[in-house]
């Protein structure tokens, strides 16, 4: 199979993940609920992936919060910063992960920035929302569908120009772009783990500047006689029994990750990305491609854009159609009642991926212009 769904989840994980997961199963016991070994060998791995994700991701161990997933810690940090009827900017690229919650919350929500790749007009919109009134901002650092890369750095200096906290969704660049909390300003940044950080699914990591409230209630292994939850990070945001293979796995992720350096796999994804997009353009599809993109393209074809993927899948070729989770993203850009179908890459990328998926689709019917 050749597997172009890393957008989704990345699906060729190093096999020193897959040791760490099956090392943790055979070693690990609860971390933080005894002084045993099995115990004291769970609260040493659980510490070692804070302390290597801290220095990917420039901040202190006890900044990094373990989550189920970026969704989990998106939910945490919108909760922490917006109250119901709070004013909160977005980009016009949003996830269902960002949008969700803060329709649930009942807030004012400003989209600000709505034309696919062009930083400009992310940063005028943006700058002009802010002006108008906000309570906090969220935004993605790349677009789920598109590959588009916001200009979250400019966008952030914005907020804090303005004195407005802020949240960074990195689900589809972590790993591959640059992420720090200290530099960036933002009080939270969340991201999957098993993403382009290469650890299982089910794991996730939310950094934290800012005040953190609780999502989740519960044991946390110290603290035992109150009956609210600890002040202090990680354990205030770390209700009951933690993941601990998952995050083995993930500390094994990102060990591979700091020997390969995230910018060398980041210009894999986007030299492979530019040839396939050539190549589609070649074959006459309809294809969204700008200069500041990550790894992702998505493209539309002659057919329904689900049909098409099941048709590539009949080759032996793993694509994404549809909506995305992100009609926000979809609406901006003109595709809502299409979608589109997205070819996303990951660390593997190389030319045998870019050839086999232009071979699949010379068999589609093209765009009907």
């Amino acid at each position: 199979m050749i597997y172009l769904d890393n957008g989704a989840t990345s699906f060729r994980k190093p096999p020193e993940v897959k040791a760490a997961v099956r090392r943790a199963m055979d070693t690990c016991a609860n971390p933080g609920r005894g002084g045993y070994g099995a115990a004291m060998e769970a609260a040493n791995t659980v510490f070692r992936c804070r302390e290597r994700a801290g220095e990917l991701f420039g901040c202190d161990p006890e900044q990094v919060v373990f989550t189920s997933n970026c969704t989990h810690g998106l939910n945490i940090a919108i909760r922490s910063l917006v109250k119901p009827g709070s004013r909160v900017v977005i980009s016009g690229f949003e996830h269902n992960a960002v949008t969700r919650p803060l329709y649930a919350l009942d807030a004012k929500v400003k989209i600000a920035g709505r034309r696919l790749f062009d930083p400009e007009d992310t940063l005028e919109a943006f700058e002009k929302a802010l002006k108008q009134g906000a309570d906090a901002a969220v935004f993605t650092h790349v677009s789920n569908v598109f590959g588009y890369i916001l200009p979250v750095e400019e966008m952030g200096e914005l907020c804090r120009r303005a004195g407005i906290p802020f949240i960074i969704d990195a689900a589809q660049s972590a790993g591959s772009l640059p992420v720090n909390l200290s530099s960036s300003g933002a009080a939270f940044i969340a991201m999957p783990g098993h993403k382009g950080l290469l650890g299982p699914q089910g794991t996730g990591i939310l950094l934290c500047a800012g005040e953190a409230q609780p999502l989740l209630y519960g044991g946390t292994g110290n603290a035992s006689i109150s009956q609210r939850m600890p002040e202090d990070l990680p354990e205030r945001l770390e209700a009951g029994t933690l993941n601990v293979p998952g995050i083995a796995g993930l500390e094994a992720g990102l060990k591979y990750l700091q020997r390969c350096a995230p910018g060398s796999i980041a210009a894999r994804e986007q030299t492979q990305a530019k040839r396939c997009t050539e190549g589609l353009r070649k074959l006459g599809m309809d294809v969204y491609w700008g200069d500041h993109q990550a790894g992702t393209v998505s493209f539309r074809c002659g057919l329904d854009c689900e049909e098409a993927a099941q048709r590539l899948a009949k080759q032996g070729i793993a694509v994404r159609a549809g909506i995305h989770c992100a009609p926000t993203a979809h609406e901006s850009a003109g595709t809502l009642d299409t979608g589109t179908i997205r070819i996303s890459y990951g660390h593997d990328a190389g030319p045998e991926q870019t050839a086999r998926i232009l071979r699949a689709v010379e068999k589609l019917p093209r765009w009907k212009r």
